[in-house]
């Protein structure tokens, strides 16, 4: 079977019966097995899946199959699944099964995807390049010495490599969009509250969103409308009704865009990046689009301002895992408080610890006011900022990362390099609003490189209409 390069190819194919959903699993798990050493997932359902396509081919020789008939998708090692096993690649859960199914999951699943596996990822989300996972690190595919990134990295190399055809992965500060410019493909993170966040372990509450994977643009919105809208399970997700994304690619009126001096002329970003996306600006006022250059004197305190708020929700989030009722559970305890200590210290990896850590820290009597009521002020004055500018523009350009994959170890004993990798997608999260990364280009080393768009809260039709538009275009 030759390889497919979007759902549309996979409905024709379908349609014109010159396959079926079965022999299209079975080509996935072909690939999966064949690049097995990339580590993107930690378990496949292979039996699930093969019966799942056979019921799907028998829904559409009756005419009754759902609009994702015959998508394969791959789910992040942070969203349930019933009867699955789900550790969002932890030890502290080891061995935990899934009670009941995600709102975002059940919704694919009601369309007739088929869900192929769970996704590797950094330990409960924490992280920038998937070297915390306690299933090992995630190898991109354009280079296997470099990162995928993180935290969605086995969901990136999953649809990178052609493992399935699409996937979910979970966005806090940047852990969808960052992973996707560093494998080259699409990665949405929508606005915070457009998709139920029920059945997603929780890494900090106010920032987690469920992100969307594709190779293309028009894939992306479908699964996004999928999943997006009201859910009676989470009391925080939007109940405005959701557009068909997918149906409302066409892009054809002149708009204006912003780019923030602060992140172009930052001494961070590599210059072939930089390159890059001034060429896409400059093609862009070709065409006559209004192109304007803004200050954004806020930036510096985006990064901190949200490892503040995050690691302060992760120390209250993460306090449930302490070995009592369910995950794993120290052999060496003498008592109650050494079960508690010695299940904690021995489940949580390093990066969790630190961040639960400076969680505590910030939360603590002495220091709340001084960190995190400071830091959710200035959350509130980003977030107007950033809507300020939104009002005025229809879109923000910038980089999506300021560097392209970086090598193995290269950031791992320096958290403060790794933590500025999220320095350009971390605005989008403190502020709510949707962005997306697309490809734009390689470097000279052939590794991909990311071009990040924002709009407005709720705007994800008009993001995905010009982001198709740049990509057709590129």
């Amino acid at each position: 079977m030759e390889k497919f390069h979007s759902f549309d190819e996979i409905k024709r194919s379908l349609e014109n019966r010159e396959t079926d959903c079965k022999t299209i699993v079975q080509y996935y798990l072909n690939n999966i097995k064949t690049k097995a050493h990339l580590n993107a997932f930690v378990e496949v359902y292979e039996q699930s899946a093969l019966a799942k396509a056979e019921e799907i081919d028998e829904k559409l020789a009756s005419g009754k199959a759902g609009k994702l008939a015959g998508m394969v998708v791959g789910i992040k090692d942070v969203l349930c699944l019933t009867a699955h096993t789900v550790n969002a690649s932890s030890k502290i859960l080891e061995g935990f099964e899934s009670q009941f199914t995600s709102t975002a999951v059940q919704r694919l699943i009601e369309e007739d995807a088929i869900i192929i596996g769970r996704l590797n990822c950094d330990e409960f989300g924490m992280g920038s390049s998937n070297e915390n996972s306690v299933h090992g690190k995630v190898l991109n595919d354009a280079d296997n010495t470099r990162v995928p990134g993180g935290s969605s990295g086995g969901s990136a190399v999953a649809v990178q490599a052609n493992l399935c055809t699409t996937s979910l992965g979970t966005d806090t500060g940047g852990s969808v969009r960052q992973p996707a410019a560093f494998t080259g493909i699409v990665g949405i993170k929508p606005t915070y509250s457009r998709v139920s966040r029920h059945g997603l372990i929780a890494y900090a509450s106010s920032f987690d969103t469920i992100g969307v994977f594709s190779r293309n643009i028009k894939d992306n919105a479908l699964v996004l409308e999928t999943i997006a809208g009201p859910d009676d399970y989470d009391s925080t997700v939007s109940r405005k009704s959701v557009p068909q994304y997918s149906t409302l690619l066409h892009f054809g009126k002149p708009v204006k865009i912003a780019y923030l001096k602060e992140t172009i002329d930052s001494k961070a970003l590599q210059p072939e990046i930089k390159e890059q996306t001034l060429s896409v600006l400059e093609k862009l006022k070709q065409e006559g689009h209004k192109i304007e250059e803004v200050n954004f004197p806020l930036l510096e305190y985006v990064l901190p301002t949200y490892y503040i708020l995050t690691t302060a929700e992760a120390s209250s989030n993460l306090s449930r895992f302490d070995g009592v009722k369910f995950g794993y559970r120290t052999p060496n305890a003498h008592n109650l408080e050494s079960m508690y200590k010695l299940t904690r210290s021995e489940g949580f990896g390093e990066e969790v610890k630190r961040r639960i850590m400076l969680g505590t820290f910030v939360l603590s009597a002495s220091y709340y006011d001084a960190y995190f009521t400071k830091a959710q002020k200035v959350r509130r004055l980003i977030k107007d900022f950033t809507e300020d500018l939104l009002n005025k523009y229809d879109y923000i350009i910038m980089p999506t990362t300021p560097s392209t994959a970086f090598k193995f170890g290269e950031h791992s004993n320096d958290p403060v390099a790794m933590y500025l990798e999220d320095m350009f997608t971390v605005q989008a999260s403190v502020s709510g609003v949707p962005a997306i990364s697309i490809p734009n280009g390689v470097d000279e080393k052939g590794l991909p490189i990311g071009l990040q768009i924002m709009a407005n809260s709720y705007k994800e039709a008009d993001l995905y209409a010009f982001a198709n538009y740049l990509t057709a275009s590129n």
